[in-house]
């Protein structure tokens, strides 16, 4: 952003194109129009910033996985994040291909995969490990025992695959950032973080802040929002609750975010069918994104 001071006719323009492509985005998103022209220029814009959006498809965990990526593509993501229970760790090399295929003939990649549990059991890490070299996975999201750690180093320098250990809130071992930050503390680089955001907001942590702090090592992000910061609170649509998506983003390319991340929206009400939900907030998600283009 230029100072008041500095502006030209030619910026100020440019506030005023992308104040158009804000309101254009989520009118169209909220009209249910997938992928329109104006979509598809918010999304080379964001891609511009090295963020790509995607989608946690636990969200759509109501439907078949056929189902769930023909909507993930609808709703205009660029990227799914699978779990275990829409693309099993257990899967044949031919499910693996066919999955594979199936994402790249929807025009999307696969970020991530997770959450996965590691434990000291160094043959069962491996093993998945091996099916992210399979589907040319680069993240790995995990909730990791304290005894995998000397395991999954040497495994992130053998695949050259990263682990993202994820928090799941004031319960949890990784509940507040500074935890997460001392188990990663002296480790391979490649073992850094998944911050879902909505969980830290339960755990009283700024998501901005989160981010900053976990600069370097943060190679996944849920995008998630709660109406209090506090541990039993309700999911609220993104921008309702105390996510700030445009400050997100802009903390999250100030960090250096990589281009192979996972950047995901978790939407985890409605399960049954949270496709109207997850279309509102994709609408905030990029008019977010088209501002921090500024």
């Amino acid at each position: 952003m230029f100072p008041k001071s500095s502006q030209s006719n030619s910026s100020r323009h440019g506030s005023s194109r992308r104040e158009f492509l804000v309101g254009a985005a989520a009118t169209a998103c909220t009209a249910g129009l997938s992928m329109s022209p104006i979509a598809r220029l918010i999304a080379q814009e964001a891609k511009a910033a090295g963020l790509k959006l995607g989608l946690q498809i636990y969200s759509l965990r109501g439907f078949p996985v056929d189902v769930a990526l023909d909507h993930t593509k609808n709703l205009g993501f660029e990227q799914v994040e699978f779990f275990s229970g829409m693309f099993p760790l257990d899967a044949s090399d031919d499910d693996i291909k066919k999955m594979v295929a199936k994402v790249k003939g929807l025009g999307l990649t696969i970020s991530a995969h997770g959450v996965n549990g590691f434990t000291k059991d160094a043959a069962a890490n491996r093993r998945v490990f091996e099916f992210a070299k399979k589907a040319g996975i680069k993240n790995i999201s995990a909730a990791p025992t304290p005894d995998s750690m000397d395991s999954l180093e040497e495994l992130v320098k053998e695949y050259d695959i990263r682990i993202a250990i994820h928090n799941h809130g004031p319960s949890d071992r990784f509940n507040k950032v500074v935890d997460l930050l001392r188990a990663v503390e002296g480790r391979d680089v490649r073992i850094g973080a998944c911050a879902d955001l909505g969980h830290y907001i339960r755990s009283g942590e700024k998501p901005v802040d989160v981010i900053r702090s976990l600069a370097g090592r943060l190679y996944g992000i849920h995008l998630k929002d709660f109406a209090e910061m506090k541990e039993n609170t309700r999911g609220v649509l993104l921008g309702q609750g105390h996510l700030n998506c445009e400050a997100v983003f802009d903390a999250m390319i100030q960090a250096k975010f990589p281009g192979d991340g996972a950047l995901s929206l978790e939407y985890e009400e409605n399960p049954q069918d949270p496709t109207e939900d997850i279309r509102k907030c994709v609408a905030t998600a990029r008019a977010a994104l088209a501002k921090v283009r500024a």
